[in-house]
């Protein structure tokens, strides 16, 4: 009859698990008076609700609309119960296993209320390094296995105490069901040497204040951490991790101080201070008091707010912005046991501060720029995306080689894992086998199929061989580039992939990188492509500007444009040219990066790069504030079916104009690229009546070009998008193979579709 109690079934997916649902979703009913009880299942949520159907709809609105940050809802699917009784209270009931994909909650910053609590001299937990509650604190770091209860994490070792126990159980207190919670009775210990707890924190903050340098246990690993206006400081770090040139990223308390050393924006401040605390690249300013060592050359500066209270107990104590960086050498994984910091770190640190609790997995901090994820990691990573094609086969997407990320399918989720990095040497390759065993245990799933590049000798590629011949799908580089920017927007009809970046192995086995595609998510068309160079020395060129400078010099693919005037005759360029004019170890590419390298090198402002990407950004960074900029000459030939842009006449008004500034000719550099893209989509939206268009590939990390190609398809009507979610470098690629992997799948299999 009408008003009468009704029972429902609400199955909530999403972000909900370790972010604070369940005890907000307790409030809720339990104010509206709704009986029934909350609990997680698999990888949602399981809400079983009486009480008149008005009261369920406020239930079920209060829910969509105003759950809190950072639970997420992607759907609710309600189906009406039959009860024998209504239950006359609302309970939050332990996690039980269930079907379906499973989810990761990420770490979450530490929250205002907690903050407060932090640093309040007549709480409990006053200077506690561990203190979270419901919506904050380690996750993904801290996960043994789903669902995601304390007895499956890294603490449970730490047996809650009387207090903490009935702050646990409280449903008034906003730690009910939070994991994570401890205190300094019960909880986490911080250690330096023989010291622990508050005095071995002050030891740190003394030796990072009288210019040491640290090794300190954070949220996904060790970090090594320096006072950032100490020019010694700073430059012991460069020599403990062999960084050279990279710039540092720098911690500060807060946005105030961020905007004393950046320009700050509303919408930077946001990212800034959202709980997944990415470092932010913002414009440096000329007054920023930090040491000209942690960004040497770049008009930009990494910013990040502290993450977990021990950082802002750091920060408090020294009143200084400090470099907070991974804990590593260059090129290998960060480490996350006590035991690899004390033989890797403790040689290179003047102490270390750790603790007890584990880092089950390894967490890079994310990066952003132009609000757009360079690096995908804390905060971010492994939160699901969506996929626009549904497979019913589970996948496991391998990545590239350097920047790699394992994605995992399944259904219509792409669960993309943290940034591992460059796969170089044993441990890198342990840290990527890991990550990737870390994933499918989560998802409980055991992949059927694995997606990896074209490219015979990526480790990423070798580790397909685990799989039989028919299960494992070969994804071209550059396709799965363009095809991570189309899933991550959703885009269902064809799209214009263009794909730059800096070599990738293409289908005819030749080297790619200045890609014009055709493309759907089950296959491409190679439309177009940039001039073909000589990379000479093969990984010497791509580390050495120079050479590539000299490959376009002595080596650019011939339409009959004058040749480039050599260089003054050394023995480097006489080598050099043996090696181009014989064919030794010189491959060809079509690469737009390497083509950006060179022209860094011939206005001298890189000879060799210190890290990847050097030369590109200082070209960039070069052409900062010039604000109207002609093109250089390009021309656009026919050859084999392919449009082809010659970069050769490009270089030669580029060498011929040193009357003009450096800035002015990167500047009209950027335009020309920008022109000669513009030109090329042009064509193949004639050809394939493609109206969308997807930026993919670590050249589009250059804000200027990506700008400038955005806003003049823009404004002949193209729908342009880029990475956003997904960085469009090589940590992309794992979600670009896994959406082509899922298609596919479902193209084979109409149960898939």
């Amino acid at each position: 009859m009408t008003g009468a109690n009704v029972t429902q079934r609400l199955e909530i997916h999403g972000t909900v698990q370790g972010v604070g649902f369940r005890p907000y979703v307790h409030r809720v009913a339990t104010a509206l008076g709704v009986g029934g009880e909350v609990r997680n299942v698999g990888g949602h949520v399981v809400i079983t609700a009486s009480g008149r159907p008005a009261v369920l709809a406020a239930l079920h609105q209060a829910i969509l609309d105003r759950t809190p940050p950072p639970a997420l809802i992607e759907r609710v699917d309600v189906t009406s119960l039959s009860p024998a009784r209504s239950p006359s209270h609302f309970s939050v009931e332990d996690s039980a296993s269930g079907t379906g994909p499973r989810v990761v909650p990420a770490d979450l910053a530490t929250c205002t209320p907690c903050l407060r609590e932090l640093f309040d001299p007549a709480d409990r937990r006053h200077r506690y390094p561990f203190l979270t509650c419901a919506r904050c604190g380690p996750r993904a770091t801290i996960i043994e296995d789903l669902p995601y209860d304390r007895v499956r994490t890294a603490m449970n070792r730490f047996p809650l105490c009387g207090p903490c126990a009935d702050e646990y159980r409280n449903p008034a207190d906003r730690r009910f069901h939070a994991e994570s919670i401890a205190c300094p009775r019960c909880g986490p210990r911080l250690s330096w040497a023989a010291r622990t707890g508050d005095d071995a924190l002050a030891a740190a903050v003394e030796t990072i204040g009288n210019g040491g340098v640290v090794a300190i246990k954070g949220i996904g690993g060790y970090q090594l951490v320096c006072d950032a206006t100490d020019d010694r400081a700073v430059g012991r770090l460069r020599s403990a991790k062999h960084r050279p040139a990279k710039p540092f990223a720098v911690m500060v308390a807060d946005v105030r101080r961020a905007a004393e050393l950046a320009v700050v924006t509303d919408s930077t401040t946001r990212q800034l201070a959202s709980a997944a605390r990415p470092i932010v690249l913002l414009a440096k300013k000329p007054t920023a008091v930090v040491s000209p060592a942690v960004a040497p050359r770049s008009p930009e500066i990494g910013l990040f707010l502290p993450n977990s209270p021990l950082h802002h107990l750091l920060l408090r104590d020294l009143g200084r912005p400090l470099v907070v960086t991974s804990g590593n050498r260059t090129d290998e994984p960060i480490a996350i046991s006590d035991a690899r910091a004390r033989s890797a770190l403790g040689p290179v640190t003047d102490g270390i501060l750790g603790h007890d609790r584990p880092v089950l997995s390894r967490y890079d901090d994310s990066v952003m720029r132009s609000g757009r994820l360079v690096r995908r990691a804390r905060g971010h990573a492994p939160e699901p995306l969506t996929l626009p094609v549904t497979s019913s086969r589970s996948v496991l997407a391998l990545g590239a080689h350097l920047k790699n990320t394992v994605t995992l399918v399944a259904e219509d989720r792409a669960v993309l894992g943290p940034h591992v990095g460059d796969l170089t040497d044993v441990e890198s390759i342990d840290a990527f086998e890991a990550a990737a065993r870390r994933l499918c245990q989560w998802s409980d799933v055991t992949p059927e199929f694995c997606a990896h590049d074209l490219h015979p000798r990526y480790h990423s590629t070798r580790h397909s061989a685990r799989w039989p011949r028919d299960r494992r799908i070969a994804v071209q580089h550059h396709h799965a580039h363009v095809a991570a920017v189309a899933a991550e927007h959703g885009v269902g009809e064809p799209f214009i992939g263009v794909a730059y970046d800096g070599l990738g192995f293409g289908d005819d086995e030749t080297l790619w990188g200045g890609e014009l595609l055709l493309a759907t998510y089950t296959g491409y068309r190679r439309f177009g492509r940039f001039g073909r160079v000589p990379l000479p020395g093969g990984d010497v060129a791509v580390r050495r500007p120079g050479r590539m400078a000299l490959g376009y010099r002595f080596g650019a693919e011939d339409f009959g444009a004058d040749r480039l005037p050599p260089p003054p005759e050394t023995s480097e360029t006489a080598l050099v040219r043996r090696m181009v004019e014989r064919g030794i170890n010189s491959p060809l590419t079509t690469s737009a990066g390497r083509l950006f390298d060179a022209v860094a090198a011939m206005l001298g402002l890189c000879e060799e790069n210190g890290y990847e990407g050097e030369a590109a950004a200082l070209l960039e960074a070069a052409a900062a504030g010039e604000t109207e900029a002609n093109p250089f000459t390009w021309r656009l030939h026919r050859r084999d079916g392919l449009w082809v842009y010659d970069p050769v006449p490009t270089l030669h008004d580029l060498l011929g104009s040193g009357d003009l500034s450096v800035a002015r000719r990167s500047a009209r550099f950027h335009a020309t690229i920008a022109e000669v893209t513009v030109a090329l989509v042009t064509e193949a939206s004639v050809l394939g009546g493609c109206g969308t268009v997807c930026l993919g590939g670590g050249v589009f990390q250059n804000r200027r070009l990506t700008t400038a190609v955005t806003d003049s398809l823009t404004g002949l009507g193209f729908r342009v998008l880029t990475g956003e979610r997904v960085p469009v470098n090589d940590g992309g690629i794992s979600f670009g193979q896994a959406a082509v992997a899922a298609a596919l799948l479902a193209e084979r299999s109409p149960s898939c579709a």
